[in-house]
């Protein structure tokens, strides 16, 4: 699944990603609403990702979605 397809499909992805990053709230969620860079601004806020980790991560979980 590439990131369009999951912006389109935010509220079914929502919660893969909170499955895979549990650390994530309801409210971050929501206020990231499909935004890449929003979710890869609130991993490394919340796990201590650098950022080039933080697209590693994202990236691997889109190719598994």
């Amino acid at each position: 699944m590439n990131w369009d397809q999951i912006k389109g499909n935010w509220k079914q992805v929502k919660g893969k990603v909170k499955e895979k990053w549990g650390k994530l709230t309801d409210d971050d969620l929501d206020v990231i609403a499909g935004k890449k860079d929003q979710l890869i601004g609130k991993l490394q806020k919340a796990y201590g990702y650098q950022k080039d980790q933080a697209e590693k991560e994202l990236d691997e979980f889109c190719r598994t979605c």
